[in-house]
């Protein structure tokens, strides 16, 4: 049996032996090819299914991703209209395209510098399921965190918040150079302000670590009892070992989806060139889009590193497994992560692990030095000395990725997630069952195995 099949147990029914759930799980960006939102929508339904829940993901543009073959698992369309798609981002759609109100919104923010999709989704998805009240048990939101959520949706809502995206806007703000810059990095994620107010009055929201937990309240001013901790993790039985690829001298790993501050890969590129000096093979993967122009496209220039440094995207998922298993280090550069699937992702498959103690990737990577080696974020030469020390000592490598490997199927695997998160939303119907008289005590955290 699979590493992942022993987590969940059989797949007969719901392992908590209650009657499946109907759910409408809601992600307005959902390909997992953008990002952790949709890696998370992709593996959290797949268990979901796995238990005998019937699913429903209902998503916009670029559409999510789903594994095949699943009785109970079924995507909905709510099409956007898709306004940063490629090759032509930041377009204006021709007149026959409009269909409501809501498109004209959509447009109307793109057109001053805003980012609509949370807001816009999230009254389409309330339109669709009052359509529909009665064919769901709950509803599940992945970060859109839109007006549209509020109110009577026909079921009890669960909104997950991976981490708050105020975050975000602090580190592009701190790192933008001019005042017309910060004027566009304001604009852009003015949507924080909608997603800080509808948090507050969400009667439940899931999140991924103990750091995300303590930043919401911190930052969105959502109260300490309507915070659950599901942790997340790797699919272990497709990031796994296997001997049988072969370890390429010199080959670094990382992920980063966007040429932002948050994703630290500017630091990494300097360390990388730092490394060269004294190991000439040393190399970057990236798994992301290259960006033309912007910080790292001018660091790489800088360092001449054009050689070193390569990026791949829409690769599939046994050939990125197998990139992260011919990796001698996989690093994390983070100066911040709500939770940071990489780092699961890279331990699950046994490839040694450097990170950042930026946000909550500590929670993941384990204690420095016996499940991964940890460096401060933002700090180019303790990159460069942890990428040194791995590369040049075979021995630690094995060590660290072997109790890397052991440390995720522990504690986070997409199993007991499905069933942590299964419990919370028998959570929210029992309470939206009872006479609303005030919020019951706060259910338990949900990181080990489930009860």
């Amino acid at each position: 049996m699979t590493a992942e099949a022993m987590e969940a147990g059989p797949r007969t029914g719901p392992a908590d032996g209650d009657r499946p759930l109907r759910i409408a799980l809601l992600t307005y960006k959902g390909n997992p090819f953008c990002g952790g939102q949709g890696v998370y929508v992709r593996h959290l339904s797949r268990e979901l299914a796995r238990l005998g829940h019937s699913v429903e993901v209902i998503g916009a543009q670029p559409y999510p991703v789903l594994d095949e073959g699943l009785e109970g698992l079924r995507l909905t369309e709510l099409p956007s209209l898709d306004l940063y798609r490629s090759p032509d981002p930041f377009r204006t759609p021709k007149r026959g395209e409009y269909r409501d109100w809501v498109d004209a919104l959509e447009v109307a923010t793109m057109w001053t510098g805003g980012f609509p999709e949370p807001a816009t989704f999230s009254l389409r998805a309330r339109r669709h399921l009052r359509a529909r009240r009665g064919e769901f048990d709950v509803v599940h939101d992945n970060q859109t965190l839109g007006y549209g959520l509020l109110g009577d949706l026909g079921a009890p809502l669960v909104s997950t918040i991976h981490h708050p995206i105020t975050v975000d806007r602090q580190l592009e703000l701190d790192a933008a150079a001019g005042w017309r810059r910060r004027m566009s990095v304001r604009r852009w994620y003015a949507f924080t302000r909608m997603q800080k107010r509808v948090a507050r009055r969400l009667p439940s929201v899931l999140t991924v670590s103990g750091t995300s937990r303590q930043e919401i309240i911190d930052h969105l001013g959502v109260r300490d009892d309507r915070i659950d901790v599901v942790h997340i993790g790797a699919d272990t039985d497709l990031f796994s070992p296997d001997p049988s690829v072969p370890e390429v001298p010199g080959r670094i790993v990382t992920t980063s989806s966007a040429d932002v501050p948050l994703k630290g890969l500017i630091h990494l590129v300097e360390a990388l060139a730092k490394v060269r000096a004294e190991n000439p093979a040393a190399h970057l993967v990236v798994v992301g889009k290259r960006a033309e122009d912007g910080p790292v496209a001018q660091a790489i220039e800088r360092y001449g590193l054009e050689g070193a440094i390569e990026f791949v995207k829409g690769i599939t998922d046994a050939e990125l497994v197998d990139l992260v298993r011919s990796a001698e280090v996989a690093c994390v550069p983070s100066l911040y992560e709500g939770f940071s699937l990489p780092a699961a992702e890279a331990m699950a498959t046994g490839t040694p692990l450097l990170a950042t103690t930026g946000g909550a990737i500590p929670e993941v990577a384990g204690p420095d030095g016996e499940t991964c080696l940890a460096v401060p974020p933002a700090d180019p030469g303790a990159l460069a000395a942890g990428l040194n020390r791995l590369l040049g000592d075979p021995e630690l490598r094995a060590r660290l990725g072997a109790a890397g490997r052991e440390r995720v199927l522990a504690k986070f695997t997409w199993a007991r997630a499905a069933q942590g998160t299964a419990e919370l939303y028998r959570a929210a119907i029992a309470r939206d069952a009872r006479p609303q008289s005030g919020r019951p005590a706060a259910t338990p955290t949900y990181s080990g195995s489930p009860s």
